[in-house]
Order: structure tokens, then sequence, then C-alpha cells
């Protein structure tokens, strides 16, 4: 399978890599991303896949694929302004400030993606993993918000598991998984 993932971040492109093996993923070859404006994850998922749709080789299928994280206590902000929210790379540590002497933690990582096939079909399929925010950011691997989520029935933050506990344990797994699904089954 040939897959063309629209999107510019590398972590991104190679969690996806990890988690699909056996297909030929390569990035969009553009400068001229659409901007996430949407409301949903789905909204920017699918507007990334459309652009895909029109910029890649007529011949592979394109994903948009949108993330974030949902707090309880805030009502699941920062959702999908999760990666503008705060200054870039910061984010883990702005959502730590954030949340000093709030009990409620529980949260999730979510993505949702969208693929269009050569023909047109859509695909859509989202990934979710539950658990609670850190007391403090710990772990090397990763990036994102792995260095302070810790998922539900672990004791480690996703930088702790490590890259080979994301290939098949993450949201982005998880939405990569039922891709393959659905794709393979279309």
């Amino acid at each position: 399978m040939r897959l063309v993932l629209c999107s510019r971040n590398p972590y991104k492109l190679e969690e996806l890599r990890a988690a699909l093996p056996d297909w030929s993923i390569v990035p969009l070859d553009a400068d001229d991303y659409p901007p996430e404006t949407g409301e949903t994850y789905y909204e920017n998922a699918r507007a990334k896949a459309l652009h895909g749709r029109r910029a890649a080789p007529a011949d592979v299928w394109v994903v948009g694929e949108d993330s974030g994280i949902e707090l309880d206590a805030f009502g699941g902000e920062p959702g999908v302004h999760s990666a503008r929210w705060a200054a870039e790379g910061r984010q883990d540590l702005a959502l730590l400030e954030r949340l000093a002497g709030v009990a409620d933690r529980r949260a999730r990582m979510i993505t949702h993606a969208v693929a269009i096939s050569p023909d047109g079909r859509e695909v859509d399929t989202v990934g979710v993993l539950d658990g609670e925010i850190a007391p403090e950011a710990r772990g090397t691997d990763g990036f994102g918000y792995d260095p302070v989520f810790v998922p539900e029935g672990e004791t480690r933050t996703v930088a702790e598991l490590g890259d080979g506990w994301k290939r098949g344990h993450s949201h982005r797994a998880l939405a990569a998984a039922a891709l393959r699904a659905a794709i393979c089954a279309s």
C-alpha cells in the first residue's frame, strides 16, 4: 500500500511508518498546507486530506490527520488547539503550569485520520488513548505531550514507555490500525 501523509511533522510521519511498517508512506511534497481552522479534529484532518488529494500523485491514498489532548478539568481543552495554545515545544510544560493545584488530571490523547483513495472514497478513523497528566515531565522519547501523559493502566509517561510502546498503543497507532482495517476492507 502506498500512502501520502499530508503533514510537515516528521514525528507524525515516523509514528505512522512505525504503526504501518509494511506500507510505503511518504510526506506530501507541498509548501502550502491549509490552516487548521476547523472546529473539530475531523474538519482539520479532512482539509489536509483534500489538499493532499489535489497535490499528490493520482494513484496513491492520501491521509490527513489532526490530533490533540483533552483535559476533563478544562472541559476538553486544549483539544483542536493543542499545537497552538502555547509556545511550540513548550506545550507540555505550559499544561503542567496550568494544572498547578488542579486535582482532576484525567485526559485523553486523540488522533483523527481521514484518508482519501485515488477514486475519491473517504475513510475516517479515530484513535483515543485515555490517561492522566503526570505531576512533572518525565522521559525522553516522543514529542508534544508525551512527557506528561500517563496512559490508563500505566505508571510511566508515554515518553518513558518509549517508541516501541507507542508503535502499538498510542492514539496515532490506534487510528492507524483502524485506518488499515478500513482501507483493506474497502
